[in-house]
């Protein structure tokens, strides 16, 4: 989805762009990537020969290797002249990023979370960078295309949702357990509860995975799923949100949306923790009743006015604006 939502605004910024995605022919959203795609039985990390070959084929401008990419594609890639763009989102695939051989075949390498979650790198990291006059990572934070108000309008009249009070909860793709079931099941269920107490109409995004027929609840207005464009400017409009710890986590705070989150995937609590202790965000337990009781919490006027004057006042933006900037400057490079 990120790498869709880069390749979205570079078609927008350069029309004649020939864009091309490598996926694993068992991934599920290859039916809906828009763009041309070469498909490959397994990881395209683990298909070296095949990516390579492609590679040689499309003798491509730039490679971004999505938190994917093994050091002979890199190679491969800046042997054939291209750019070579890096994505990490995590510490580990970061300390990846990093290493001699990989970093000095890449030009611009993007870490998608901001530094305060993940930390700034190593005096040692920054030393062994600048010795080999290679860049250090970029923190771009979260990366989502740009709210359009015409789109946002016509969602909220579509759905009969008045600006700015509604509530829009997502637990991720609709595959998520937590102890009790699902975690769509669960949020639901504190959606509704949620109306019931407050009046408060909400829309419930159960996720592409969901594996249920979608429920009919009060004040609910249940949803498969929306395209990334749909969700953001449906966040933006929001109250409020309930998300998981995912990309939509930095996404609200990025827009300035107060939001309970709660994990629901083993690399979630350290970055949902970091935005908690600098009073970001709220966040409770995968359960009915703590998650009900911190969303009537963030739900009081103090407490969104609060939040909202954080936001004003941290540096979060768009990541997106940074990898564009980042991609016109290696092209005229």
């Amino acid at each position: 989805m990120r790498s869709k939502i880069i390749a979205d605004e570079v078609a927008q910024h350069w029309p004649e762009a020939q864009i091309e995605f490598v996926l694993n022919s068992n991934a599920p959203y290859i039916h809906s990537c828009p763009y041309k795609i070469h498909l490959v039985d397994d990881s395209p990390t683990k298909k070296i020969r095949e990516v390579n070959e492609l590679m040689t084929e499309l003798s491509p401008d730039i490679v971004i290797f999505d938190a994917a990419g093994r050091k002979a594609q890199l190679k491969h890639a800046k042997k054939l002249g291209a750019k070579v763009i890096f994505i990490s989102q995590h510490r580990r695939k970061r300390s990846r990023g990093m290493k001699v051989e990989r970093a000095l075949v890449t030009d611009s390498h993007w870490v998608v979370q901001p530094e305060f979650v993940i930390g700034d790198i190593t005096r040692f990291d920054k030393f062994k960078l600048d010795l080999i006059d290679r860049p250090h990572p970029i923190f771009t934070g979260a990366v989502f295309p740009q709210p359009d108000k015409e789109l946002q309008q016509k969602l909220q009249q579509e759905f009969d949702l008045v600006d700015g009070d509604y509530l829009l909860y997502s637990a991720g793709s609709g595959s998520h357990h937590v102890k009790n079931g699902l975690a769509a099941d669960l949020w639901a269920e504190v959606a509704q509860k949620t109306y019931q107490q407050f009046g408060i109409k909400s829309v419930m995004v159960f996720g592409p995975n969901y594996p249920h027929p979608l429920p009919e609840l009060d004040g609910v207005i249940a949803v498969l799923q929306l395209t990334s464009i749909e969700f953001i400017n449906l966040l933006q409009g929001a109250k409020a949100s309930v998300l998981s710890g995912g990309d939509t986590l930095l996404q609200s705070m990025a827009l300035g949306i107060p939001s309970l989150v709660v994990p629901v995937a083993k690399d979630q609590p350290n970055r949902i923790k970091k935005c908690y202790e600098a009073g970001w965000i709220h966040t409770s337990k995968p359960q009915v009743d703590a998650m009900c009781k911190a969303l009537s919490s963030l739900l009081t006027e103090s407490k969104l006015v609060e939040l909202k004057d954080k936001y004003a006042q941290c540096s979060l933006e768009n990541g997106l604006n940074i990898v564009m900037s980042e991609i016109e400057r290696l092209l005229v490079d």
